[in-house]
């Protein structure tokens, strides 16, 4: 398992009841979560002291309960690499219990900003990375303080505008990133026919979206054909290929196997796939949250 173990200002206090309880800096939230389905005694006093709680709607959504928790507020996570200070995070509840961070990434961030630091000391050249369905930018900023200039795509406006913000509050420089509000498939498509390639490619897709003009993604129906298209685009001599699921039913050996067949041949390297999970601070167990394939030069 890619375990997300060296957070200090994130933590997963405790798990019971279908709900995980998180300290986010200096706040605790209680958040539901499918895969927690055991009820085990809620002992720590964390429980008593909660700053929001997203309670789920059993005709689905749900909506937050607000205690004591300001609009917005920051976290920051350091890189092994530990160049040019931390990453910073703005962070905010939002629709479907979501807070603008997906912490258990930062397992991938590790990795990846050391195969680009590494690269990047040996060839004392651009590292090109394109990071698909890119989300608040958590990717992008890891990738760009390794020393990478990443293309960050999303569907939506807003969510690139929020990490705009992160990045400028990470000090990532401007020259280290462009941002574009797009359709992944649709920009792979033009970036083919443009003949531009990058070094590495990170894509963290939705299990299912809609694109800036209404264009429905579905993970399990559309995966396959967007990795051949990448493959047209990704270097024969590339650094690097992420590819995470949070899809139901698309286990690790599934992006395993996808890598293999797309990625692997051609080129060579290695190819690890495996759930990823989060350490929880009561129990000393690790909660899944997903799996990631990684392709990587040998």
């Amino acid at each position: 398992m890619f375990i997300a173990d060296n957070w200090k200002e994130y933590k997963v206090l405790d798990t019971s009841s279908g709900e995980k309880l998180e300290r986010w800096g200096d706040y605790i939230l209680l958040r539901p979560d499918p895969q927690i389905i055991w009820n085990t005694p809620k002992e720590i006093p964390e429980w008593r002291k909660l700053n929001a709680h997203y309670h789920r709607s059993s005709k689905g959504g749900g909506e937050w309960e607000f205690f004591d928790l300001p609009k917005q507020w920051k976290i920051h996570y350091s890189l092994p690499i530990n160049k040019d200070g931390d990453l910073t995070f703005n962070l905010k509840p939002f629709s479907f219990k979501h807070t603008g961070l997906f912490p258990e990434q930062a397992a991938n961030w590790d990795w990846f900003s050391e195969l680009i630091s590494k690269e990047k000391e040996k060839k004392k050249e651009q590292i090109k990375v394109l990071n698909l369905f890119a989300y608040t930018g958590g990717a992008t900023i890891a990738a760009a303080k390794a020393g990478a200039h990443v293309t960050h795509v999303d569907a939506s406006k807003g969510m690139v505008q929020w990490a705009k913000e992160n990045a400028k509050d990470s000090a990532v420089p401007e020259e280290n990133t462009r941002w574009l509000v797009d359709d992944c498939k649709k920009f792979v498509e033009r970036e083919i026919r443009r003949g531009n390639e990058y070094d590495a490619i990170i894509m963290d897709p939705p299990s299912y979206g809609r694109g800036p003009k209404g264009e429905i993604w579905k993970m399990e129906d559309a995966i396959y054909d967007l990795l051949l298209l990448c493959d047209k685009i990704l270097k024969k001599d590339a650094l690097f290929f992420l590819l995470n699921s949070y899809t139901t039913g698309l286990q690790p050996a599934v992006l395993k196997y996808l890598l293999e067949a797309v990625i692997l041949p051609g080129r060579g390297g290695s190819v690890q796939a495996e759930e990823v999970g989060l350490p929880v601070k009561a129990s000393g167990s690790i909660l899944p949250c997903g799996a990631a394939g990684r392709w990587f030069r040998a």
